[in-house]
């Protein structure tokens, strides 16, 4: 049973999320807190697995209380729940340690998919602003930009960090939320396969979680 803390202000967002959560067979509803200074209490007391964490709260926001939550206790896994789309919310998510980023607007089954998915250690990005982050980073004129030259060459970012075409695939498949097991089967390889590919990659990229490959990844605009 995972155990989960709901952290978001809006009454009415809670209670539905609350519902949800409840007709899961598999997610217990431990607690809710309803500003980022009783989430980060909340989280130290009742040491859930996963907090489903708003942004936009009153006392101290959920970059911030994301933060918090991990300088204390870095296996608890954050997954953010917000209506902001705006790729500064997202990088700045990651970098406090949050685990995933789901948007308010997702299906019921989507939020449980990722609840369990950051549950289980690998990142989840919600594919909206996985295209909006990708877009951004990817475009001419960012590359341009990073690069301080005309041309840019799509294979610098695989170059540096030594990384082979099969895991580059394996890293996009990371950045798209997909488990070990997802990505063996979407590539047709066996899971120890996968798990070997995901371990070199991490170690190449000198990070230490899927989720740290999967910002690097879009900072560095390698998929």
């Amino acid at each position: 049973m995972i155990k989960v803390l709901l952290v978001e202000d809006h009454v009415l967002v809670r209670m539905g999320l609350s519902l949800l959560l409840e007709k899961s067979s598999n997610i217990s509803l431990i607690g809710e807190a309803e500003d980022g200074v009783q989430g980060v209490s909340m989280a130290k007391e009742l040491n859930p697995d996963v907090i489903l964490m708003d942004i936009g709260l009153p006392g101290i926001d959920g970059i911030r209380a994301t933060r918090k939550i991990k300088e204390t206790n870095p296996n608890i896994k954050v997954l953010i729940f917000t209506s902001r789309d705006s790729e500064k919310d997202v990088f700045e998510a990651f970098s406090a340690g949050a685990d995933g980023y789901i948007m308010k607007g997702a299906s019921q089954e989507q939020t449980i998919s990722a609840i369990e998915t950051v549950n289980t250690g690998a990142a989840w990005l919600d594919s909206a602003i996985a295209k909006l982050v990708l877009n951004n980073i990817n475009s001419p004129k960012n590359q341009i930009a990073k690069s301080g030259v005309t041309e840019v060459n799509p294979n610098a970012g695989k170059i540096q960090y030594g990384l082979t075409d099969r895991e580059m695939d394996v890293l996009s498949l990371m950045v798209a939320g997909q488990s070990n097991n997802e990505i063996a089967e979407t590539l047709v390889i066996t899971k120890a396969t996968a798990k070997a590919h995901v371990h070199s990659i991490l170690q190449k990229l000198c990070v230490g979680s899927r989720t740290q490959a999967t910002i690097t990844a879009m900072k560095e605009g390698l998929v």
